[in-house]
């Protein structure tokens, strides 16, 4: 599943190719793609025809679009918009720009026609092999904070209900590592754990769990009540290292189900220092002189792969 640098590369390809454009139609092809939204494909299809797209925004892995109706005072100094285009990408969820003279996808889901701009294709496509993703309008409200709803160009301090539980990410200009770590240490839990608990920090999923605890040299099993301090800020570090990393090579891609707005894959999955790695040496050993392997461990019905040496099994490890 897309986590939160996969998501924000598609964020910002919204927000150079989308943003500003009117919604002149909106096809659905196929329903089971728009049954977050309640009130049926033709309601979905009515409330995105004529309405502009302000932004894209990001919290977590989480992406919504903030709409304009067409009667909307945008000069307004007060002006906030009260919907958005809510974007589930699920397990194979693509948001893609296309020309309409393109071909259709062959698991095309919804297909947004959006008003002319100079050498910007004309259409906005949604496209799921698997349907666990799709799209909603929804109304947005205030958020808790009084900040930005998330990662923005304009910061309007709102969010869709569906989101206003989710955590700020560790990318969030109002993300505040003091309180991260005093929520950490009241979980009582695996360090793992929470940081894939969304609603203590989001957009961090397996692979980059195991990236930033590599990059902290901490177990996942790690007792959360055990932290320090200087441990957990070692660790919103590597966190937020990682990430800016995986920004920077488009995301990390294994298969042709995560691409950006564009089509194209990417590449940081040939940096990763743990996941994926079971059997080979440690780098960061490696350049030591220690003896350290990466491992690959059960762990909530998935894998967990750590070094032998530098992230060794804690006491009182909470599995």
């Amino acid at each position: 599943m897309p986590e939160l640098p996969e998501v924000e590369v598609v964020r910002r390809g919204l927000a150079s190719w989308v943003a500003g454009r009117r919604i002149e139609r909106a096809d659905v092809v196929d329903p089971r793609s728009v049954r977050r939204h309640r009130l049926g494909p033709e309601d979905f299809s009515g409330q995105l025809e004529g309405a502009l797209v302000l932004d894209a925004v990001r919290r977590g892995k989480y992406l919504w679009m903030p709409l304009a109706d067409p009667d909307d005072d945008l000069a307004d100094p007060g002006y906030a918009p009260h919907t958005a285009l809510l974007a589930h990408l699920g397990m194979s969820g693509q948001l893609l720009v296309e020309d309409s003279s393109q071909p259709d996808e062959k698991h095309l889901k919804v297909r947004l026609r959006l008003s002319d701009s100079p050498d910007l294709p004309a259409e906005l496509r949604f496209v799921d092999q698997r349907i666990f993703g799709g799209l909603a309008v929804v109304p947005l409200a205030p958020t808790h904070d009084g900040g930005a709803g998330g990662r923005a160009e304009i910061p309007f301090p709102l969010v869709p209900a569906e989101v206003a539980h989710i955590g700020r990410d560790p990318l969030d200009p109002l993300f505040n590592p003091d309180a991260f770590h005093t929520s950490l240490r009241a979980r009582r839990t695996g360090i793992k754990r929470a940081l894939l608990d969304q609603t203590l920090v989001s957009g961090i999923g397996n692979i980059y769990a195991d990236e930033a605890l590599w990059g902290a040299r901490l177990h996942y099993a790690r007792p959360t009540e055990t932290l320090r301090r200087p441990e957990s800020a070692r660790l919103v570090y590597a966190v937020r290292d990682v990430m800016d990393r995986a920004l920077a090579a488009g995301g990390t891609s294994f298969d042709s189900l995560y691409v950006n707005v564009n089509g194209a894959s990417g590449y940081f999955s040939r940096s990763l220092d743990a996941y994926g790695r079971v059997g080979l040496r440690c780098r960061r050993c490696a350049q030591e002189g220690r003896p350290g392997v990466i491992v690959r461990e059960p762990f909530m019905n998935r894998s967990s792969y750590r070094c032998t040496v530098c992230q060794p099994v804690p006491r009182n490890a909470r599995w």
